[in-house]
């Protein structure tokens, strides 16, 4: 990745520096909503075929955590890329998370990530560039931990500060996890607790901090996607800015099958529901709740609180899996077909 140009005087750690104030949204709450994103990959195709013999496993038409290639050779390559606007204030948490939050694409599929470049966007007249150090700092460390290579990269001068990572991994192509292979009679595992958007939301607004969120969105979905490949688990996806709700509607939908989720199986991070209830909700989440509702069936019981907690955007969340995963809650499970795609109760 090019230099930059380090022009301002050094950054000092005890400065009072909020990066979530420098963002309208924050981590995976800023992604296009669901409905809009749909509407426009819709337009597209997908459907290539090249003269050098390589061929396209999945690729966005069912709305899956990465693109998966074969080569010619055989070699099967997993490609993804993901990046966002600050979700917590402290530079270096915010890399960390921002890196797993890539790396678990990878992982969503089943795959292990080989090797990360960089992408870094900042406002260089507003921020000291030192910052921006430690928020690669934060993102090489978990790149490590993935035993992932990070090197390289891309930068440009924005108004927003924005970091993540492309990433390329390997996979084997007969034991994928995607979308559209969840069957009927397999329950549904979530391996992190919900709650990340809430939270997040109430440290933007208030400065308060949630260790506990920041320790669940920094920490790597390598070991449960690992668990669950090897117990046979051929469906899954990770849980991020389309909420819970939204991630298995889109699972449920390509998989040809309903999805119920027992709401009162689904755990949730300590201060979740008082966030809630206090009113932390992002606009994200709330365009998460209105593009599911048309497709699910409420129990009498769930109320909008609870709603909103399985809608709520999350940043670097777990993996949703169809089928059991050690140590991991079971939620709910998949069905035949019914009138609507989610069943919550």
């Amino acid at each position: 990745m090019e230099n930059f140009p380090f022009s301002r005087t050094p950054f000092d750690p005890a400065d009072d520096i909020r990066l979530t104030q420098y963002a309208r949204g924050g981590g995976c709450a800023c992604k296009i909503p669901p409905g809009e994103l749909e509407s426009l990959v819709q337009k597209l195709s997908w459907d290539h075929h090249f003269s050098n013999e390589t061929e396209l496993l999945i690729g966005l038409l069912d709305g899956d955590d990465a693109a998966v290639v074969r080569s010619a050779g055989g070699s099967t390559l997993v490609l993804t890329t993901d990046f966002f606007t600050p979700v917590v204030d402290d530079p270096y948490d915010w890399g960390r998370i921002a890196a797993a939050n890539a790396l678990s694409d990878v992982y969503a599929m089943g795959g292990t990530p080989l090797m990360a470049v960089n992408l870094l966007a900042w406002p260089r007249d507003k921020l000291p560039i030192e910052l921006a150090a430690e928020v690669m700092r934060g993102g090489l460390d978990t790149a490590h931990e993935a035993e992932c290579f990070l090197a390289g990269g891309h930068s440009v001068d924005d108004a927003e500060p924005k970091y993540g990572l492309a990433v390329c991994g390997t996979a084997d192509a007969d034991r994928l996890l995607r979308n559209d292979a969840g069957r009927p009679g397999t329950p549904v595992s979530l391996t992190k607790p919900l709650g990340t958007g809430v939270l997040n939301n109430r440290h933007k607004a208030t400065g308060e901090r949630f260790p506990q969120a920041v320790a669940t969105m920094a920490s790597l979905n390598r070991d449960a996607s690992a668990s669950a490949v090897r117990g046979g688990a051929v469906c899954a996806t990770d849980v991020t800015g389309f909420g819970l709700l939204g991630h298995l509607y889109k699972l449920a939908r390509a998989s040809s099958v309903t999805a119920v989720l027992d709401s009162r199986a689904v755990p949730y991070l300590d201060g979740a529901r008082e966030a809630v209830r206090d009113g932390f909700v992002s606009g994200g989440t709330r365009r998460n709740l209105d593009w599911v509702d048309p497709h699910t069936d409420w129990g009498p019981g769930v109320s909008e609180d609870e709603r909103l907690l399985l809608a709520d955007a999350q940043t670097s969340g777990g993996l949703l899996v169809a089928g059991e995963v050690p140590g991991a809650p079971i939620i709910g499970e998949l069905v035949e077909p019914r009138d609507r795609e989610l069943v919550v109760v």
